[in-house]
């Protein structure tokens, strides 16, 4: 049992720790690039938040593991019982 929580503290403490590096990883990247405007299917937009899209759809995709994650650890728990 406490293996377990040991492992999901772990996991939790990874989780937060990459939320932080994105969060800033972002405002790096807001005050580093250039507001500059780029063309982008046909509309303009500022360069910035292209890279900011990019660490976003990563910090999305580390959100979305994580709940998968919690998922299959209460269905294995449920199959436990």
């Amino acid at each position: 049992m406490s293996s377990d929580s040991s492992a999901e503290s772990k996991t939790e403490r990874k989780f937060w720790s990459a939320m932080g590096m994105f969060a800033v990883l972002g405002v790096i990247i807001w005050f580093t690039v250039g507001a500059d405007k780029v063309d982008v299917f046909g509309r303009q937009i500022e360069m910035r938040w292209i890279p900011l899209f990019v660490i976003g759809t990563f910090a999305f995709r580390t959100y979305m593991a994580r709940a998968a994650d919690r998922i299959r650890r209460s269905s294995e728990d449920a199959g436990r019982l």
